[in-house]
């Protein structure tokens, strides 16, 4: 039966449910389910939801979906911010929200084997009993999965120290596009029997196989961690203060970097004083682990020596307070059309990616202000209009549109890349050419083909 049959989906429904149980599939599902936190998708998109309760379920969905040539979007928690799970008309969504279980937690071989759908701050509180952690922690920590976290390589405030997710994926666990389960790395730190499927799988945004399991590497609890901020009158001495930590012997585990606009909108949003008067940017900084004193005595020396003013925060609760402030700064500046940006540049570059960040809002007369994760050379832009009102229904304005593509070509001529952690998605695609030369564009296609040759797997995304 042709997709396009409006009795299509509705034989695919039954015949989903007699796999997986009525509970498990809907042809109305809730508009959340339509896309992701950077496009909605749109809603007269028919599809169907697909909730498994396990890797069986979510073999049979796959089986299913090669029988009928019907395109299937895997999706995590829909956290994502480059349109990378949208609902594809005549489709599947397989959600794998259920698939939540810890399998396993082993504090000598330091491993954790996780499902798909394991929410990323529920498994560093499941390892904290046994004085462990897991080291990457995007800002959707509370809310994103292990799973989405691995298709898309997600980042984090603490990258600077402990790497993207990549740098603690041992092992997946993936189901193929016809259903079949694929199991690729190893359990040992060190392995290298064979191509290594299991870099090339994360980060592909879903487009070769679908995550089912994890194992990850885990990590002891540091035994001290310590905040520490440091002000700076302007960005570029900021940047600067983050070219000396690099020449010293201190390496923070995280590294953040706001500029004035990105306080003055923090401030206005949760009545905070970071942009006190005389700040032209910040440093919040996160050190950890033995030694913390002279860790910190070396810290406050190299930052005042790039005059900064710098500030150890004793209080556990206002230190709490300040990273929650840097993980919430995505919502600042909301109500008037703004656009969130995600470059990365080689971090000794980041002084000049926000001076021609600046030029470029003054060029097309818009508001600039970026956060970045300067330890790893990661800046997350904000473009705006303030006299333009939000409204998710209307095309940004052109102005926004423009500084947004100088915004990522500079970040390349810099030596750096057009998507430092958010993925590629729909909404970045336009800019793949600028990267990826014709040779490395036709190899990935290839590589696609040979996973997922008819091209059911989240087609049309990240290549």
């Amino acid at each position: 039966m042709d997709r396009t049959d409006p009795l299509f989906l509705e034989t695919l429904a039954a015949r989903l449910c007699d796999a997986l149980g009525a509970d498990a599939v809907t042809a109305a599902p809730e508009a959340r389910y339509r896309g992701d936190r950077a496009e909605p998708g749109a809603a007269d998109t028919r599809f169907l939801l697909a909730l498994p309760r396990d890797v069986e379920g979510v073999r049979a969905t796959l089986r299913l979906a090669h029988e009928t040539g019907t395109p299937v979007v895997p999706r995590g928690a829909g956290s994502g911010l480059s349109g990378g799970a949208v609902a594809i008309d005549g489709g599947i969504v397989l959600g794998l929200e259920r698939l939540r279980a810890i399998r396993e937690i082993d504090p000598l071989d330091e491993v954790a084997v996780v499902e798909a759908g394991v929410i990323t701050a529920d498994l560093s509180a499941a390892l904290a009993p046994q004085g462990f952690f897991y080291a990457p922690d995007p800002a959707s920590v509370t809310i994103s999965t292990i799973g989405g976290n691995v298709a898309t390589n997600a980042g984090g405030l603490h990258c600077a120290k402990y790497g993207v997710t990549r740098e603690s994926v041992l092992a997946l666990e993936v189901v193929l596009a016809d259903g079949t389960l694929l199991r690729t790395g190893h359990r040992s730190l060190k392995g290298v029997t064979g191509l290594d499927l299991t870099q090339l799988l994360i980060g592909s945004e879903g487009t070769l196989a679908v995550i089912v399991a994890v194992t990850v590497r885990i990590r002891p609890l540091p035994v001290a961690r310590r905040t520490v901020l440091a002000r700076f009158p302007t960005t570029a001495q900021a940047a600067d203060g983050v070219n000396a930590i690099s020449r010293s012997p201190v390496r923070p585990a995280a590294t953040e970097l706001l500029d004035a606009g990105a306080l003055a909108d923090i401030d206005a949003l949760g009545g905070s004083s970071l942009g006190a008067t005389g700040t032209g940017a910040v440093l919040l900084l996160e050190l950890d682990g033995y030694g913390i004193e002279e860790q910190t005595a070396d810290l406050i020396s190299v930052l005042t020596g790039a005059g900064g003013k710098v500030q150890v925060i004793e209080a556990a609760a206002e230190a709490e307070q300040l990273w929650e402030l840097r993980r919430s700064s995505r919502a600042a500046g909301g109500g008037r059309a703004r656009l969130g940006e995600d470059v990365a540049v080689p971090k000794s570059r980041l002084a000049e990616m926000f001076a021609q960040l600046a030029e470029i809002g003054r060029r097309h007369g818009i508001r600039t202000s970026a956060v970045a994760h300067a330890g790893d050379g990661n800046l997350h832009p904000a473009l705006s209009l303030p006299d333009v009102p939000e409204d998710p229904s209307v095309a940004l304005p052109a102005p926004i549109l423009a500084a947004a593509d100088e915004v990522v070509r500079t970040a390349l001529e810099l030596g750096g890349t057009i998507s430092g952690e958010h993925g590629i998605g729909t909404t970045k695609q336009h800019w793949l050419d600028l990267e990826l030369s014709p040779a490395s564009r036709d190899l990935q296609h290839r590589l696609k083909q040979a996973f997922d040759p008819h091209g059911l797997l989240n087609p049309g995304r990240a290549l």
